[in-house]
């Protein structure tokens, strides 16, 4: 096999556009699907129904941290993935998926302690299911992604999100209340490995002798690593508010954060998949990562930026026609998260760059100092509600960011001015998009709340295709040479 840096750079950056186009537009296709199951859900079931299982997802998040995924990422990246690797890394996905089920069933109810909610502990039972399927899904993923074949990725991505929205509709609609949201993952799960596993054409039996594997397994174990620390960052806020929010105060805090992160967590880490996979094929090309790093941080804040701030100017409205009068409550905590989330974006972005580099101990600390500060934020916001939670977004993430920022730019031969420089003219064109909304909601007449969301959100695109058309047409012209394929950078 050819070192993927001898690859003729046009051939690669084809594979990222088709990538990219496969793996963005299916996503958004089967999110969609998902939102409009996710949000019919929302209205039937209660804030307290989501509280209760926001409280299983931080062990579930935990243990997921660990499931072999930094394994499988290993073999992307690794010039030798024939057979032997591969039943090797199916043998280790096996092993430690089973491991981490016996070990969520075991601790169960100790979790359930923690919360003071029993029925914790019956959730978390059956939510250990989902460590089955797990190696059915990371060994073909890692198999397509090593191949830039994300056309059939996508196409299984997008009929599993099917499958886990019909589920969702149907249990809450049949009244499971709580465990609808138990059961949509795992019918997701498991079609997901069901095609996966047909579109690599990954059927082999596992290998337990993982002699010649540890490469892999070292690998694998320093991305393990950062996710951990990226657990403690990430669930710390509802893992300490869980213990002292009744379930329905920490499901409108819950709520409030799904809704914000939507973008970061639902459309960044598919192309970050890809990104990856880009970043490893070009990683002996110091200046060519670099380039492709800043283009990237430039295309998704252009699409980040007037999300996030048309969001927060349009949370009242929004909140209303979405998830239903009963979550109006909702509306100032959503306004004050979806303006803390650019920060979240541009940090997701450092982590495939510097993994694909051979330099997965960069995450590790990265994440290691996001597991000290957040926390740390968290405890002392809790003490004045959900108020204090959302302040501490903004008082910790922006030293997370900056600390991230001057260990990872380096190593990509990227300088913090010309970051700065890539995401400014989306930065401004969203703060003028959202002070002009901002101020024709206060001037616009009394509308239903549909008819006023229709009204600003048509105010805010035309505000920010507007200038984004006046001050950054180079930017603009950049975004439609990606769409028809034009241009000479690899990235």
């Amino acid at each position: 096999m050819a070192s993927p840096s001898n690859r003729p750079p046009e051939s690669l950056r084809e594979q990222v556009r088709s990538a990219v186009i496969w793996r963005s537009g299916t996503q958004i296709l089967g999110q969609i699907v998902t939102w409009a199951s996710t949000f019919l859900v929302i209205r039937i079931l209660s804030p307290s129904d989501y509280g209760l299982f926001a409280m299983t997802q931080v062990v579930l998040v935990l243990l997921n941290m660990i499931n072999g995924y930094g394994l499988a990422s290993a073999l992307v990246r690794r010039e030798d993935a024939g057979r032997h690797a591969q039943r090797q890394l199916f043998g280790m996905l096996i092993l430690l998926n089973v491991a981490l089920a016996a070990t969520q069933f075991a601790t169960a109810p100790f979790a359930a302690a923690y919360y003071r909610q029993p029925m914790v502990a019956d959730l978390l039972r059956v939510q250990a299911l989902l460590y089955l399927a797990t190696p059915f899904i990371a060994l073909p993923q890692a198999l397509l992604s090593r191949s830039m074949d994300f056309r059939h990725q996508a196409k299984v991505n997008l009929v599993s999100a099917l499958a886990g929205a019909v589920t969702a509709l149907a249990g809450a609609m049949a009244g499971l209340g709580v465990w609808t949201l138990v059961l949509a993952p795992i019918a997701l799960f498991f079609t997901r490995a069901i095609g996966m596993t047909m579109a690599a054409r990954s059927w082999m039996w596992p290998s337990f002798d993982f002699r010649g594997a540890g490469d892999i397994a070292r690998f694998g174990g320093m991305m393990a690593a950062g996710q951990v620390f990226w657990f403690l960052q990430s669930q710390a806020d509802v893992f300490i508010a869980g213990r002292l929010f009744d379930p329905h105060t920490l499901g409108i805090y819950t709520t409030s954060l799904f809704l914000t992160q939507i973008f970061v967590s639902k459309f960044v880490p598919p192309l970050n998949e890809v990104a990856f996979s880009a970043y490893a094929r070009i990683q002996h090309d110091r200046d060519a990562v670099a380039a492709a790093f800043v283009k990237a941080a430039r295309v998704i804040m252009v699409a980040a930026m007037p999300f996030y701030l048309g969001l927060a100017a349009t949370a009242e409205p929004l909140v209303a026609v979405v998830l239903g009068p009963k979550w109006m409550e909702a509306a100032p905590i959503v306004h004050w998260l979806a303006l803390a989330m650019p920060m979240m974006t541009l940090q997701a972005l450092f982590a495939p760059a510097s993994d694909a580099m051979g330099k997965p101990a960069i995450s590790a600390r990265n994440g290691a100092t996001g597991a000290v500060l957040l926390p740390i934020g968290f405890l002392i916001g809790v003490q004045w509600g959900i108020g204090g939670m959302v302040a501490a977004w903004f008082v910790a993430y922006p030293l997370f960011l900056a600390a991230s920022a001057i260990r990872t730019l380096p190593v990509l031969g990227v300088s913090a001015r010309e970051l700065a420089s890539a995401i400014s003219q989306p930065v401004l064109a969203a703060i003028a998009m959202a002070l002009v909304v901002s101020i024709v909601d206060t001037w616009l007449i009394p509308l239903p709340p549909a008819g006023r969301l229709l009204f600003l959100v048509g105010t805010g695109a035309a505000v920010y295709g507007a200038w984004l058309a006046i001050f950054a047409r180079e930017t603009v012209d950049e975004l439609i040479d990606l769409v028809r394929n034009r241009g000479a950078q690899p990235g």
